[in-house]
């Protein structure tokens, strides 16, 4: 429950249209892509950068929660408002301030879209190269919130690599701007690269400066098809280590094979066990040698075929056709984007599938090889609650290799509320106590997304 006299000051700030207090108009916005549900007591729309400055003051002022969201595509609990308070939706701050092809710039305010961004820079020859999978639907400042990733972070990098700067409005109600509009700058602190990734627990970003590259001249895609695991998972070792970098490196196991089957019956030879979708980019000229290379690195025994594919666009359809068909099956499946170097994918591999064995659990897995990205899935009967039980002690030991073996976490989709207990893991408590001092400069009385990232203090 909002204090009354903040409902007093934001009625008189915002009209109707942009603020939502009926609980059913804010039932919208109390889940993300988690599937779990925690309603806000309010929604606020805001348009301009001083509209933000104002929520926030006024919630330091009443110590009300204040919940930064994007588009709710989000898979970590993210945007959630566990202990209520105020959803800050970002969505009608839609403008493209600038397009700057000299530069290879866009400026844009947070609610735009990634595929807005894409089609406004792809007239003058260039494109955004995060690409999520949700990128039709996802805002720009969702995706700095996360840092997200997508297929072609294997040879273009995350969100991290393409944002030259931010304007942003700590928990304070300051407005800071940080980073520079060059792509060399080093005065000062880093603090557009602290922001990215920071799931909207120190400011609320109002503007960003996006890095843009040049589309390539030509693109070709690859799909090679093996009878065992360790034979594909050693062509992605070979693959990596080629000069010729390809700019999606895709995997997909049974599991995810016998989904695709289910939509695309014709698509797959039967005895396909384990399955690489590979993308190659560049000037025309370098085409034909990278598919040579990476059609050399692919040959071993367990290799059934191997060849250019004639259609990328129905291989990417495929490809992103299976988060939603996973959800159809399993909506309650638990979804992880853990990554380990590349190197030890084979031995990562192995891993969870003796411990989905171990633990009786039906497993698929798919992901951005490339980078050694896994998206492991248990899908499990949430009403069952031994299996669920089962799901837990599993992924405890999944994450328990993924450190082993010198990995990380989350990629992509970041630690919201979904991995914040497993935190400790990965980061040490000096590290950990350093990262909750720098939320309390930004943010002093905690409203902003409070409860996300960090675990729970003992």
């Amino acid at each position: 429950m909002l204090p009354a006299n903040l409902l007093t000051e934001l009625q008189r700030t915002f009209p109707p249209d942009r603020f939502y207090t009926d609980p059913v108009d804010c039932y919208s916005y109390a889940y993300d892509n988690s599937r779990k549900i925690f309603p806000p007591d309010a929604v606020l729309f805001p348009l301009t950068t001083e509209e933000v400055r104002q929520i926030v003051l006024l919630c330091n002022q009443y110590h009300v929660p204040l919940i930064p969201r994007g588009r709710g595509t989000g898979t970590a609990g993210g945007s959630l408002p566990e202990f209520g308070g105020i959803a800050l939706s970002m969505e009608r701050m839609l403008n493209i301030i600038s397009i700057d092809p000299a530069n290879r710039i866009i400026v844009a305010e947070p609610g735009v879209l990634n595929q807005t961004v894409q089609d406004a820079a792809k007239p003058h020859g260039f494109f955004w190269p995060p690409d999520p999978s949700s990128a039709q639907f996802s805002s720009i400042g969702g995706n700095i919130a996360t840092s997200a990733g997508g297929p072609h972070a294997v040879k273009y990098g995350t969100t991290r690599e393409h944002v030259l700067g931010l304007k942003a409005v700590t928990g304070t109600g300051d407005l800071i701007t940080t980073g520079c509009y060059t792509t060399k700058g080093v005065v000062g602190y880093d603090l557009t690269r602290l922001l990215i990734g920071s799931e909207g627990t120190l400011a609320v970003i109002t503007e960003a400066t996006l890095k843009l590259s040049a589309l390539p001249s030509a693109v070709a895609g690859i799909t090679a098809n093996f009878n065992d695991l360790s034979s594909c998972t050693q062509a992605i070792v070979n693959i990596m280590a080629l000069p010729q970098l390809p700019s999606a490196l895709e995997f997909l196991d049974a599991g995810s094979l016998n989904l695709i089957r289910g939509r695309y019956p014709n698509m797959l030879p039967v005895d396909t066990h384990a399955m690489l979708m590979i993308e190659v980019d560049g000037f025309d000229q370098d085409i034909s040698t990278s598919i040579t290379a990476i059609l050399e690195a692919c040959r071993s025994d367990g290799l059934i075929s191997a060849q250019q594919a004639n259609d990328t666009a129905a291989l990417w359809q495929a490809r992103k056709a299976l988060s939603p068909l996973l959800k159809e099956i399993a909506p309650k499946k638990i979804n992880e984007d853990v990554v380990v170097p590349v190197s030890t994918l084979p031995q990562f591999l192995a891993g969870l599938r003796r411990l989905s064995d171990h633990y009786q659990l039906h497993n698929v897995n798919f992901g951005h090889a490339g980078n050694g990205n896994i998206h492991v899935n248990l899908l499990i009967n949430p009403d069952d609650t031994e299996e669920v039980s089962r799901a837990e002690r599993c992924l405890d030991e999944i994450f328990d290799l993924v450190i082993k073996l010198r990995g990380t976490l989350s990629g992509e989709h970041g630690i919201g509320s979904e991995k914040r207990a497993f935190v400790t893991k990965e980061i040490d408590h000096v590290t950990l106590d350093l990262m909750r001092n720098i939320k309390q400069v930004f943010d002093p009385n905690n409203i902003l997304n409070p409860g996300k990232v960090f675990p729970a203090t003992p």
